[in-house]
């Protein structure tokens, strides 16, 4: 197979939380022909997300938190309603997800099922995301949940009825990605 990429170079933008680079290179076009490009790319590594579920019960353990970058378009309020998900931290996906779901809703998991990695916005970001799902009971929530004080995370911990969930996405109250997609996941799975 012939490359269809070379002389790539960059420049860092800027590091802080992640990396912002510039990357020139050039491509080879469907024409055969090389083109000179340049594109920004944001890296802030990996994530893990997963949906909790109470099977007996029929909901799902969502997050709600401020959102900053929603704010500056559009999002009044900046609160989104989401799955708990993070940076994998140099962790396996499956520990992280496992970390999260105890910080973020105070669940305490041992295991889930992944069942898929997507790139969330491959035209500017690297992260690749691995999704999850994981069935949780009463008994499983040994914690208050709410995020970590030191990430400045001030999460609140919803249980929805799946239906509501449901109701939620055509209304658009769920404008998150990840969690539009597991949640249809577990509508088509129909785990009940």
């Amino acid at each position: 197979m012939q490359e269809k990429v070379r002389n790539l170079k960059s420049e860092l933008l800027c590091k802080s939380w992640s990396r912002f680079e510039k990357y020139t290179f050039e491509y080879l076009s469907g024409e055969g022909k090389w083109e000179l490009q340049d594109r920004e790319v944001y890296d802030r590594g990996d994530g893990a997300v997963i949906l909790l579920f109470n099977r007996e019960k029929q909901t799902v353990v969502l997050t709600s938190q401020f959102r900053l970058p929603t704010f500056l378009n559009g999002n009044r309020s900046g609160m989104m309603v989401e799955a708990c998900a993070g940076a994998m931290e140099d962790q396996d996906p499956l520990e992280c997800v496992i970390r999260e779901a105890w910080e973020e809703t105070g669940y305490k998991i041992s295991a889930a099922e992944k069942v898929f990695e997507l790139y969330m916005s491959p035209g500017s970001v690297t992260e690749k995301l691995h999704f999850y799902i994981a069935e949780c009971s009463d008994a499983m929530r040994t914690g208050t949940g709410g995020g970590l004080d030191s990430e400045q995370e001030y999460i609140e911990v919803l249980e929805l009825p799946l239906s509501r969930a449901r109701d939620m996405l055509a209304s658009g109250e769920i404008k998150d990605a990840k969690t539009v997609i597991l949640i249809q996941h577990i509508l088509l799975k129909e785990i009940w």
